[in-house]
């Protein structure tokens, strides 16, 4: 593995370093599980979010935590960074690699360590998938709730770094509410627990500064989750409506009627139009928009809140209100909503997601921005919403291979997340910001503010080598963006309001 003399110095000097970290970490692992010949470490080279790719210099497959500790170890001693990475389907390039780190893939921790249907808990290893857990748990009549689109191949463990949701975060909330204990590593190797079983746990409380931190505090190692009872019914709402705007007020609407649907989702006439001849869903291909809202509960519950939505959704200007009429039609509904993504990759040959937002009573102000932000940049841009909670998933349609298209699309991105601060949302949801949203990070915070999240991430790596460059711009890198807060009546865009 020794670079060959007629190398250039910085190439040799490259080679010699990918070597010195490979032969160490060959010491305490089988050769199967260090990778560093670039057809090996290809596949590693981004994320769901695509658009962004960086070749590791090193890939590491560890099977245990003491491996991990092993590792870790040896990154600290020799100053390398180290990248954590699940099943890879994050959004926001969080586990793309560094060019000059150690790519560290825990998808071979995939053990559930235990389940207690008694407590309703399960203990489980990083790489578990999202989905097993509540396959797992219902012969016992549990499931786990956090259900991201992505559920049938997203890892726990990922889901745990990125905060993850899905469409029915409204009601049984996102993983940092379903978590109850994270066991970690830092960067030195030393095993760190945040939170507990019990209801309260000694200490300051850092569950929830561990859970959406992006792999950038601490690597995780096992995560004990909530269980809990399935519902005895589930019944869903399609609502159809003749404008986007009346549909996004019609979200609002329920809201503030007092319920709180089990999911709450949103799609336009181009996302439906594009998921109907891949999921065959059955949806209002004529609607403008329409609103998925179901009900779970004992079969009396549902049929009053079923009945309640209906009322609601007619006085918000629904134009037609179908209800399914059994577990697989609900089920079908459902499943065209998560293929979305898929659904885009059969239209396109690139796609954008983005995850900001925003405050619900703004959805329909915000659909009609994106629809000029179409004709601005010339990109089509299907909408998919968690509508209960303003979390945006617009999908910018573009072309990779074509420089402008590219260069369009990551404009159109950017504004649309920029004029979610502006409305009074955030640049995230439940992607993270990874790399994806650095430079917005500049937007939705002040000086002070992205100095005391350095200060956190300092505290828990001194070094800066745990998935660095990500989630936090330096000052100087907001200053080069032009968009640095010195106060809060700052202008975070020339074409936006004041906050």
């Amino acid at each position: 593995m020794n670079a060959p003399a007629d190398l250039p110095v910085a190439q040799r000097t490259a080679v010699d370093r990918q070597s010195t970290v490979a032969n160490a970490l060959l010491e305490i692992l089988p050769s199967a599980s260090v990778l560093w010949k670039p057809a090996d470490t290809r596949p590693y080279e981004c994320d769901g979010l695509s658009m962004f790719r960086q070749l590791p210099m090193v890939v590491v497959l560890p099977e245990t935590e003491a491996q991990i500790v092993a590792i870790l170890r040896i990154c600290s001693r020799l100053e390398v960074p180290v990248v954590a990475r699940g099943a890879g389907t994050s959004l926001s390039g969080g586990s793309m690699p560094h060019g000059e780190g150690v790519l560290l893939g825990l998808a071979r921790l995939n053990r559930i360590v235990s389940l207690d249907p008694l407590a309703r808990t399960a203990v489980v290893q990083p790489g578990v998938r999202n989905l097993a857990i509540s396959e797992a748990a219902a012969p016992h009549g549990l499931y786990y709730a956090p259900d991201p689109s992505s559920q049938i191949a997203c890892s726990i463990g990922g889901n745990v770094a990125e905060n993850s949701g899905g469409v029915h975060c409204l009601k049984y909330g996102l993983t940092v509410h379903n978590v109850l204990r994270v066991r970690g590593l830092t960067m030195s190797g030393e095993p760190v627990d945040f939170g507990s079983e019990a209801p309260d746990c000694p200490g300051l409380d850092l569950l929830a500064l561990v859970i959406g931190s992006e792999g950038m505090l601490a690597v995780v190692t096992e995560v004990t989750v909530r269980l809990i009872p399935k519902p005895q019914l589930a019944r869903v709402i399609m609502a159809s409506f003749d404008d986007v705007e009346t549909a996004g007020d019609a979200v609002a609407a329920i809201i503030s009627a007092g319920i709180i649907p089990a999911g709450l989702e949103m799609m336009d006439r181009q996302a439906t139009r594009m998921v109907e001849p891949f999921a065959k869903a059955g949806y209002d291909l004529d609607a403008a928009a329409i609103l998925l809202c179901e009900s779970d509960g004992t079969p009396d519950e549902v049929a009053d809140e079923i009945a309640h939505m209906e009322a609601v959704l007619g006085a918000a200007g629904a134009k037609r209100l179908v209800v399914s009429q059994d577990e697989k039609e609900r089920l079908v509904y459902w499943a065209g909503r998560k293929n979305a993504f898929p659904a885009a990759g059969r239209v396109s040959p690139d796609y954008y997601c983005m995850d900001g937002t925003i405050p619900k009573k703004r959805l329909g102000e915000m659909l009609k921005a994106i629809q000029a932000m179409e004709d601005k940049y010339r990109l089509r841009c299907p909408n998919v919403f968690h509508a209960g909670d303003g979390n945006l998933h617009p999908l910018i349609l573009f072309d990779a291979n074509d420089a402008d298209e590219l260069q369009r699309a990551e404009a159109f991105g950017a504004e649309i997340l920029e004029l979610c601060v502006a409305l009074g949302g955030t640049i995230t949801g439940e992607h993270g910001v990874g790399v994806e949203k650095i430079d917005q990070m500049c937007v939705q915070f002040a000086a002070p503010e992205l100095a005391a999240f350095h200060g956190i991430k300092r505290a828990f790596d001194p070094a800066r080598l745990l998935n660095p460059d990500k989630g936090i711009p330096s000052l100087h890198r907001c200053a080069e963006f032009g968009h640095l807060h010195v106060h809060h009546g700052a202008l975070p865009h020339p074409d936006l309001p004041r906050f």
